[in-house]
């Protein structure tokens, strides 16, 4: 390979000093090292080793710098004099990263660190700085020995010294003080010590991404749930993928593995699967791979130690194998560090961390991660007091502490409490008969007639749950241990759920028709005296209604192809069976929640028909007659619907009210599908009220957890996250909106067009403030692109123009200039929208003077020209807003005259025909503009811009003021310092006398360019 000269490696240092940190800008360090050594250019040299050392310590192979920074040494000690001002202050800056790199290096002797810091201490004193940075070195030492008597003396040593130019930086040492505290669990003292760079008052490059790992465990402790969640998600954004911050990566997964966020934790680990291996930085591999160690052994315990956990070296492993090989390389580390340290205080730290249990049973994060197998699926395992989310153990009030393990006697007091719940209509009665089941299983107490068939209907009604066509047997088998136990009331509704199973998986409407009727037939016999049986008759003949619409649609192939086989053109039976219902069963005692059903299901009918009124009219009826029934939780979803349709209907405070009312009656609601309906309805309302985004959000988090316990993260869940991420973007939580948003993309990409679109602008906003215009432009485009079919072009042009500005922002000017191309064709079709179009002429035009391919003579004629056609797109506009327009494009034009001025004159007259060749947008010597002729043009451009302003009113005073305060001082450039005086001086008189609080400010402003001109 031929040799580099020095120019070369000055350009390659140059544009490695701007690569991401990495394995590839080490490499690139290390051969541009070795070709400055080459050279003999010793300057060069020290530049190069410099480079390398940096590229060392924002790595994973930071232990690495010891030997370069060696080199470094000797050049200095070699001849100090050679070093300038900047390099030596960064040889002793440097001389904290090796001190720490030595201490995290097992293989480094005690001795010699102790040595190197006596050395580094020496030489700090010669040199005069202060001890700071030395005992903050002898801190780390110490903490790394376990000896908490000397950590404690250089801590307090270390907070005493002086700050000067070689301490560190003030966010690194905050964070690094609060985790020596945080490993203690004084995690008041810890949050307090890390409040100014969890706050963002003390930042760096490495903070506050450090300091958010750092506070996860101990903000859990605290019982300060919402912003560890919110730390979590802004601090794995700003970790992710970033090698020398692998610890704080195995951090947030070990905060997910102790929250029960496991399948939260597998995602980030896959992400960093190719740091797993072994780490030249062994105290990082440490770190990283104790944090995924938790993480494992958590899923071994759940019972998952035989699932695919991620490759390990390009070799697929199971939980339980990765866990193994992993345990033995940081154990080895750990062996490593206790043999040079003399004492098992690594390897105790480890086994410490290894140890911890979950210090919650659940904290939603509010990002969609896959459900591990068995994990929060199906029917929600818990019902929320308050209005909270699930806590996997908690039950129906008046159920709490009966799941314990016991005899005959605890079983009777449960089974009793199951009935009394069942007969009640409680959702919680199914949890209920869970744990008798349970309970029966474990204590090996013999049921009897009646609770065998009790349990049979569980068993039936779980199989039709699941889908399991064997439900309609298992209902047929309870319907007889039923009639045999001589519960002929419990018979009946045993043989109307055969009936409906036998709908459900398929009879054809003959015989579903005679079953229904048989079992109509079987709640009339029943016993007039029997307090059951007007209610087995009302629910009999309410299901019967329910299904006949059903068979009905059925035969006449009206069923949609949705997954409920709704019919997809009304009924016209269906209202008036409803209403017959209704008006037989409203006098009727104890069946108000019939009726209740019966209207819910109405107002849906009245709902497709249009009539809005009178479908919230029946919500309203049906919640409160579920109420009055003394059934709360049947109340949630009528007004949950009742809700969201009185917003439609602009009767915003009304919806929501009757929103919270929804979740506060939902508190038993054993359904988590419902729960997170009735939240997201509220979350929503709130939201698009424009008030309580932080409200917003928590209930936009609870529905988003309620649905993955439903298994239905892609579809309720996917939906209430992208409100969680509209509130938190609303609340200034941007970071953590955008990384929810994010995660939840690809399922809401799945919703339809409409819900795409939305989703990429809301994602692309969050972006575009988070500074990231090329992420943000992606995401507008790819909108636009989704937009393309819709009739009205507007949407597609709109975001094409909010990409073309991402672009632009992103210096991609040729792809910018594309976009606004696109996007000036599109709003032209559109036709309707002058203000866009002339925003875009105008972009264009800022564009091209922006090629410094092309000299500035041949660019600002075509930027001219963008703009005249943009101020002839406004021409004749009386429209205040338009006029607006137009004086901002006469104001543009003369800012951007101004602004290139000086281009004309870098154009080299001494350029030679072989390098220019016959190229015509290189102009004579005559199409150069003078001076004065520009400033004389711009003057009367903003002239122009400042009439046009003038006729606005206050909202365009401060552009006035600019324009003429340019034009004032173009008039002075051109002698003419009597006319730029007089100019101010009127606009001063005219400022004042208008009095408001605006324009004395503007008073002030004008009063400030006077002193300068004078």
């Amino acid at each position: 390979m031929t040799a580099l000269t020095p120019a070369e490696i000055e350009r390659g240092l140059a544009e490695n000093a701007s690569a991401p940190h990495g394995a590839a800008r080490i490499a690139h360090a290390e051969a541009l090292s070795a070709a400055a050594e080459s050279s003999g250019d010793r300057t060069l040299f020290r530049h190069a080793l410099s480079a390398l050392i940096d590229a060392y310590e924002y790595s994973a192979e930071r232990t690495k710098m010891t030997v370069p920074f060696a080199r470094l040494l000797q050049e200095y000690d070699r001849d100090p004099s050679v070093f300038a001002a900047h390099e030596t202050h960064g040889l002793y800056w440097r001389f904290k990263w090796v001190t720490g790199s030595i201490v995290g290096s097992p293989e480094v002797p005690l001795a010699a660190i102790e040595r190197w810091l006596a050395e580094m201490e020496r030489r700090y004193r010669v040199a005069g700085f202060s001890e700071r940075a030395v005992r903050q070195a002898e801190f780390y030492l110490a903490d790394s020995l376990g000896d908490r008597a000397r950590a404690d003396r250089a801590m307090s040593a270390w907070a005493a010294a002086e700050r000067d130019r070689m301490s560190d930086c003030h966010a690194c040492e905050l964070s690094n003080q609060g985790r020596y505290w945080a490993r203690r669990e004084e995690d008041t003292k810890a949050i307090g010590v890390w409040e100014p760079v969890l706050a963002g008052q003390k930042t760096c490059m490495e903070e506050p991404h450090r300091a958010l790992a750092h506070s996860l465990l101990s903000l859990v402790r605290l019982g300060r749930a919402d912003e560890a969640r919110s730390h979590h998600l802004r601090g794995y954004r700003m970790a992710r993928g970033n090698e020398s911050l692998l610890r704080a990566i195995g951090e947030h997964i070990e905060f997910c593995a102790l929250t029960g966020n496991e399948s939260r934790g597998l995602e980030i680990l896959s992400e960093h699967t190719a740091h797993l291996g072994p780490l030249a930085d062994a105290e990082a591999q440490l770190g990283f791979n104790g944090g995924v160690l938790v993480l494992l052994r958590r899923l071994t315990d759940l019972g998952h130690g035989d699932r695919p956990a991620v490759p390990y070296e390009g070799v697929g492993r199971t939980v339980r194998e990765l866990a193994d090989l992993l345990y033995g390389q940081v154990s080895a580390i750990a062996e490593r560090f206790d043999a040079r340290n003399g004492s098992g205080h690594v390897s105790g730290l480890l086994a410490e961390r290894l140890a911890r249990r979950p210090l919650t049973d659940t904290l939603p994060l509010g990002v969609r991660s896959p459900v591990l197998p068995g994990m929060g699926t199906g029917r929600a395992e818990a019902v929320a007091g308050g209005g909270g989310a699930p806590t996997g153990d908690s039950v129906p009030s008046g159920a709490a502490g009966a799941a314990g393990a016991g005899g005959a006697e605890e079983l009777a007091d449960l089974v009793e409490r199951a009935r009394a719940f069942r007969k009640r209509g409680h959702p919680g009665a199914a949890l209920l008969w869970d744990r008798v089941a349970d309970l029966v299983d474990t204590t090996g107490v013999e049921p009897d007639p009646q609770l065998a068939a009790d349990l049979l209907e569980r068993r039936a009604l779980h199989a039709s749950r699941a889908g399991d066509a064997g439900a309609r047997a298992l209902f047929v088998e309870t319907l007889d241990a039923y009639r045999t136990s001589g519960q002929p009331g419990r018979a009946v509704l045993a043989e109307l759920y055969a009936a409906t199973s036998a709908v459900q998986f398929g009879a054809g409407a003959g015989e579903a028709r005679e079953l229904l009727a048989a079992v109509a037939a079987s709640a009339r016999a029943l016993a007039e005296s029997d307090e059951l049986r007007p209610r087995r008759i009302a629910t009999v003949e309410f299901t019967r209604i329910r299904i006949e619409a059903h068979l009905r649609a059925r035969e006449a192939g009206t069923l949609g192809d949705g997954e409920h086989d709704h019919p997809d053109r009304p009924d016209a039976e269906l209202p008036r069976e409803l209403a017959g219902f209704i008006d037989r069963t409203d006098q009727v005692d104890g069946l108000q929640d019939l009726v209740a059903a019966a209207e819910a299901m109405l107002a849906g009918l009245a709902l497709e028909e249009g009539e809005e009124a009178r479908a919230e009219r029946l919500l309203d009826s049906a919640a409160g007659r579920s109420l009055a029934a003394g059934r709360p939780w049947d109340a949630a979803e009528p007004l949950a619907r009742r809700a969201a349709l009185l917003f439609a209907r602009g009767r915003a405070e009304e919806a929501e009210e009757a929103a919270r009312a929804a979740v506060g009656h939902a508190g038993e609601v054993a359904d988590a599908e419902e729960q997170g309906a009735v939240r997201l309805t509220l979350a929503d309302i709130l939201l698009r009220r424009g008030e309580g985004a932080e409200d917003a959000a928590a209930h936009a988090l609870d529905a988003a957890h309620w649905f993955d316990q439903a298994g239905l993260g892609a579809g309720g869940g996917a939906t209430a996250r992208l409100v969680l991420a509209r509130a938190y973007g609303a609340a200034g939580r941007t970071a953590e909106a955008a990384e929810i948003l994010q995660s939840a993309l690809p399922d809401l990409l799945e919703h339809g067009e409409y819900v795409a679109v939305q989703a990429r602008e809301t994602l692309g906003n969050l972006l575009r403030d988070l500074r990231d215009p090329r992420g943000a432009s992606e995401q507008y485009l790819l909108a636009a692109e989704t937009a393309k079919g819709w009739d009205d072009p507007g949407a597609q042009a709109h975001f094409a123009q909010l990409g073309a500005e991402g672009l632009a922002a992103a210096g991609l000017r040729t792809e910018a200039e594309a976009a606004y191309g696109r996007a000036l064709e599109l709003w032209r079709q559109v036709g309707h929208n002058p203000v866009a179009e002339v925003r875009v002429l105008r972009s264009l035009a800022w564009l091209v003077v922006q090629d410094n391919s092309v000299p500035a003579t041949a660019t600002v004629p075509r930027a001219r020209q963008l703009m005249e056609e943009a101020a002839a797109v406004l021409e004749g506009a009386e429209e205040p807003g338009l006029r607006y327009e137009r004086g901002q494009t006469w104001h543009q034009l003369a800012d951007l005259l101004m602004e290139q001025l000086y281009d004309y004159e870098d154009y080299d007259e001494e350029e030679t025909e072989e390098e220019s060749g016959d190229d015509a947008s290189v102009p004579d010597d005559a199409s150069v503009p003078d001076d004065a002729s520009v400033q004389e043009e711009a003057i009367a451009l903003w002239d122009r811009a400042a009439a046009v302003y003038a006729g606005l009113g206050p909202h365009a005073l401060d552009s006035r003021v600019q324009c003429l305060t340019r034009a004032a001082w173009n008039e002075r450039a051109l002698d003419r310092p009597d006319e730029a005086l007089a100019r101010l001086t009127t606009l001063r008189e005219e400022l004042a006398a208008q009095g408001s609080e605006t324009a004395k400010a503007l008073v002030a402003e004008v009063d400030t360019t006077l002193g300068h001109m004078r």
